[in-house]
């Protein structure tokens, strides 16, 4: 029997039919007086419901736990996300999501990326396919995922540049929910699927495997680009 894969996922929470997959929730949220905590919601957005069905449709074997940090504004701070990461690793997830990205370099963000990864806890998070790159996706032991409209379901591109390192399918089952964001997510399936298959594989041989059988290799050539 292959040990249960936990994967974590800091977004907006998970749908009411999704509860059945996750093991352990909770929710980081920010106060005028410093960080609280408290037990999950409903899901705001549905942001995180459909980040959830992506990976858990590419690994239907994977378990999640679930740290709650956006408002139903969708607005988080790094302080709930580096709360989150620190809550995630202690879950003892292999593989934590991040389909969210903020503008600015925060310490306690950068480091409590660097103790996950050290900890050998693999780090995808979404990186906008143009434009000025996001945190945690910039930081550099961190995957950094983008949306890829070439790439069909169980598809992804090993784009190696300036963007991002890979990218995937975009589109999901949730209306209104597409992009890097998705992109992330289901990248995060795949290498799920894979460490199911493969439990002690190390983050090495995750990023060796997805170089491999990547769909395409490099950016996407635009006519009259």
């Amino acid at each position: 029997m292959k040990p249960e894969l936990r994967i974590g996922v800091v977004d907006s929470g998970h749908s009411v039919a999704q509860q059945v997959q996750v093991i352990a929730g909770r929710r980081f949220l920010l106060l005028d007086n410093g960080l609280a905590e408290s037990e999950l919601r409903d899901d705001p957005l549905g942001h995180g419901s459909a980040v959830i069905e992506a990976i858990g449709r590419r690994a239907p074997a994977a378990v999640f736990c679930v740290a709650q940090v956006f408002d139903q504004r969708g607005v988080t701070s790094a302080l709930q996300i580096a709360t989150a990461i620190d809550w995630l690793v202690a879950q003892d997830v292999r593989l934590i999501n991040l389909s969210l990205g903020l503008r600015q370099d925060r310490s306690l963000l950068r480091e409590a990326c660097a103790s996950a990864v050290a900890r050998g806890v693999l780090l995808c998070a979404s990186s906008p396919a143009q434009g000025d790159g996001v945190f945690p996706a910039n930081y550099p032991e961190v995957l950094r995922v983008t949306g890829d409209a070439r790439c069909a379901e169980q598809e992804w591109s090993w784009l190696d540049s300036a963007q991002a390192d890979f990218a995937a399918c975009v589109h999901g089952t949730y209306p209104g929910h597409s992009g890097a964001s998705l992109g992330c997510a289901s990248l995060s399936g795949y290498v799920a699927s894979f460490l199911v298959e493969q439990p002690q594989a190390s983050n090495a041989q995750v990023l060796h495997w997805l170089q491999q059988n990547a769909r395409y290799r490099g950016p996407e050539r635009r006519s009259g680009a």
